[in-house]
């Protein structure tokens, strides 16, 4: 969403709560493939809820994994998420973008619930084609804010590792372009994509891969390791091993039930944020839904999920 110039041929760069993700892809065939993939964790407590707190560790974490990789290519994507990110659906009069962009500061007011002057502001024009039915006779837009301080973080530590960040996209949106480009899309069914990361949960409901709904929730694979430090009387340490498998001595009946506590948490929010998404689009159906970050490999999720809400859910 937010460009710092032009973009051929960018490095994708996660920089997430619990580690550092970086991708080159190649095209072979008419098809992409992946180069280069590499992954670094980071400690706890250096990335919260999104937000930046040990720069200089980021860096050097950037740095390494860079090195590791031997890249060539300086030039990032990158993508942010969490509450400093305000993503709305908005409705206005037909205008042409010219006229849209002089007054989207304006517009933004209404909806944005932090100092104008503090944010990064950029739109999406919907299409004809991508407009709900309920918009006959206006034209719907996109409209997404950043504070800046949280993006110039991120931008700024790309910078000191080396790179140079030439876009900065929302999460729910990279993953989304993700979705469309490797799956077939129907163009009437409702699609939601949950991503769990480490502390923070995407939500985007798609219909014929645009989005209709998008929301951030303040939960993730964190959430299980201190709901099973608690239960089981582990370090954080062995609690995240635990949650991996990674602990043969852990109480298996205790670990089961400290999970399964959790999957519910998870479910109950993304239900939610559906129960949210009715209410102004009732007539609307999901039609399933599809799990990535780091927890979709939690085996019994998806489960729990389609049995509490009713909606089958599946890993991509």
């Amino acid at each position: 969403m937010f460009g710092f110039g032009s973009k051929p041929y960018l490095l994708g760069l996660d920089i997430g709560s619990g580690s550092i993700k970086m991708l080159q892809l190649k095209e072979a065939t008419g098809k992409l493939k992946v180069e280069r993939f590499g992954t670094k964790a980071l400690p706890a407590e250096m990335i919260v809820d999104g937000s930046i707190m040990d720069g200089l560790g980021v860096v050097t974490a950037i740095k390494e994994l860079a090195g590791e990789q031997k890249l060539k290519n300086k030039n990032v994507a990158l993508s942010i998420s969490g509450t400093s990110v305000i993503v709305k659906k908005i409705t206005l009069p037909p205008m042409a973008a010219q006229e849209l962009d002089k007054q989207i500061k304006f517009e933004a007011e209404q909806y944005i619930p932090f100092d104008i002057n503090d944010v990064y502001l950029d739109f999406h024009i919907f299409s004809q084609e991508e407009q709900s039915s309920s918009a006959q006779g206006e034209m719907e837009v996109l409209l997404v804010a950043t504070k800046k301080d949280k993006l110039n973080d991120y931008a700024n530590a790309v910078r000191e590792a080396g790179l140079t960040p030439k876009v900065v996209d929302v999460d729910a949106f990279a993953i989304e372009n993700m979705y469309c480009a490797n799956y077939n899309v129907s163009p009437a069914e409702l699609t939601a994509i949950v991503n769990i990361g480490a502390s923070v949960m995407n939500i985007n409901i798609l219909k014929g891969g645009v989005s209709a709904f998008t929301r951030d929730i303040t939960i993730g694979g964190n959430r299980y390791s201190e709901r099973i430090q608690q239960d089981l009387g582990l370090s954080l340490e062995d609690a995240e091993a635990a949650k991996k498998g990674h602990l043969p001595e852990a109480n298996a009946n205790a670990l089961q039930q400290a999970v399964a506590a959790v999957n519910e948490e998870v479910a109950t929010e993304i239900g939610r944020s559906f129960d949210y998404f009715r209410t102004t689009s009732p007539d609307e159906d999901i039609a399933h839904i599809v799990l990535c970050g780091g927890c979709s490999k939690i085996s019994s999720l998806p489960g729990k999920i389609s049995e509490q809400l009713g909606i089958a859910a599946t890993v991509a």
